[in-house]
């Protein structure tokens, strides 16, 4: 697990590094320098020419640090910088000193862009305004080079905090940044400018972050992160869980189909699918593990008959785990479902899809999830996608998009659920928990049932023991690095939901 920081807070571990424990700043820039170094010559090798972009600030003075050791290894460098020479800092203006004395060409302004690769060092962690003028320019110079292009740290004009280009921005095609990951590199749009990101040691301690109780994290090394529940030798299907599964209208019997399966691929020993009729004979053709029970869904706005609601009924109390949504309809017949689980369970509950739909419509089911009724313990998991998240809050998409990780924040600060807001970036959050960013998955997962099967998935891993924020993390996790597999032996074209679910045999 890494910390993902604002720019406040890695600003707050960088002077933290320097005042309590007496690391100079010049020294965390020379770790900086020779990170980037490191990591360039890696990439790229020593057969290059470098020109190096720098601005005022610190990360200008990263980018000079840079070219002087680059010159060290015997390779053409070159510095341009971008800025006016009144506003150096000390730090940038002590390594631009460095340089001249070392004979590194110097050009005030852009001379030209016919490099090999260019350090882009004009803009740090620090920028709060859009870019204009000679920096925009040089900006805009750099993206139309045939240069490969790396960042320092964070792609110049990329907000450090929520990803938003402010007004244009270079796009690197690797990015080393220091000490933390930063958030405005994993969130979109600045995630598409970042390219490659390498995390790398600059001397920052740990101590600074080892007892953080806010903030933001993510996975990024699948052997340390990925921890699905253990196995006992001598469990038996029961041991691992019993599914409860309400899904799957008469024309969206799939969902139902790749919901289930995924619940058993991640390892539950039992399924039970409440579902449309006509879905009884094709789930069981494809699926024969589970056991299928049906209702007539028949938009009549007629409720489920004394009959189905006793099936229902008995289905929650042989249940360990409920998913309810995907595929369900917003008939009344399905809000009748919906009320039912409700009312007669408390057990652990994903809801997704329609469950979701049905919520927003109906004000009263959703209070019920605000003190987190009897299930506070057992953990209830809401997935919604961006849309379906903006019924529930009640709010347009393009304003939970100018603050996603603070908008899912405030969501269950008011109601007690892990939520696991789905985008390009997912982000999931609980009450009183560090909100988690995920950084596995790629845009070949956005494809019709890749939801259901991450219902599944969440549903399969509660049903194993975990609690709900922790089945939201991991089953999030463990979902994307299915869909990297799937790319990884295919492409981001081929993708479909069930390639999801075979590939989580590669955990």
């Amino acid at each position: 697990m890494e910390y993902v920081l604002t720019a406040s807070e890695m600003k707050k571990c960088d002077e933290s590094a320097i005042r309590e424990y007496g690391i100079a700043s010049l020294v965390l820039m020379e770790r900086a320098a020779l990170e980037t170094v490191n990591a360039v010559l890696a990439k790229y090798g020593t057969n290059i020419y470098v020109g190096v972009f720098a601005g005022c600030g610190n990360n200008g003075g990263d980018g000079i640090a840079v070219a002087r050791i680059l010159q060290e290894h015997g390779i053409r460098v070159e510095i341009n910088m971008v800025g006016e020479n009144k506003k150096l800092t000390e730090e940038t203006k002590t390594q631009l000193e460095t340089a001249k004395k070392l004979g590194i060409p110097i050009y005030y302004g852009v001379e030209h862009t016919l490099y090999d690769v260019i350090i882009d060092a004009i803009f740090g962690i620090g920028l709060t305004r859009a870019v204009e003028g000679k920096h925009r320019k040089a900006i805009e110079e750099i993206n139309a080079s045939k240069a490969h292009v790396v960042a320092v740290d964070i792609p110049s004009g990329v907000n450090t905090d929520d990803g938003t280009i402010m007004g244009c921005a270079v796009k690197a095609e690797l990015t080393v940044t220091f000490a933390y990951r930063k958030i405005g590199l994993m969130l979109y749009p600045g995630a598409s400018c970042a390219g490659e990101v390498v995390c790398v040691p600059i001397g920052i301690p740990r101590a600074l972050t080892d007892k953080k109780r806010t903030g933001v994290v993510t996975f990024t090394d699948k052997a340390a992160d990925l921890k699905l529940p253990d196995r006992s030798p001598s469990g038996n299907k029961g041991t691992f869980g019993k599914v409860f599964l309400a899904a799957g209208s008469r024309s969206m019997g799939g969902a139902c189909q790749l919901c289930a399966l995924a619940a058993y691929r991640i390892g539950a020993g039992m399924v039970r699918v409440f579902t449309a009729e006509e879905n009884r004979e094709s789930l069981l053709r494809k699926l024969p593990e589970a056991i299928v029970d049906t209702y007539k869904d028949a938009d009549d706005g007629e409720p489920l008959s004394e009959r189905e609601r006793q099936v229902l009924q008995n289905g929650l109390e042989w249940a360990d785990v409920i998913a309810i949504g995907p595929g369900l309809s917003l008939t009344n017949r399905a809000s009748d479902i919906l009320r039912t689980v409700m009312q007669y369970s408390g057990k652990p509950m994903v809801m997704d899809a329609d469950a979701l739909n049905l919520l927003a419509k109906n004000e009263a089911l959703l209070e019920e999830l605000q003190f987190g009724r009897r299930r506070s313990d057992a953990g209830i998991v809401l997935t919604p996608h961006l849309g379906e998240f903006a019924r529930l809050m009640k709010y347009p998409v393009s304003e939970i998009k100018k603050d996603l990780l603070g908008t899912c924040k405030a969501f269950t600060k008011k109601y007690d659920v892990s939520l696991v807001c789905k985008d390009a970036r997912t982000v999931i959050t609980k009450r009183g928990k560090l909100t988690y960013l995920n950084s596995s998955g790629n845009n070949g997962m956005a494809t019709a049932g890749s939801g259901d099967v991450l219902t599944g998935v969440v549903s399969g891993l509660l049903a194993q023991g975990m609690t709900g924020f922790e089945a939201a993390v991991i089953g999030t996790y463990a979902h994307g690095l299915a869909g990297d597999y799937a790319r990884e032996n295919a492409s981001s074209y081929y993708i479909m939901a069930q390639d999801i679910i075979n590939s989580l045999k590669a955990l």
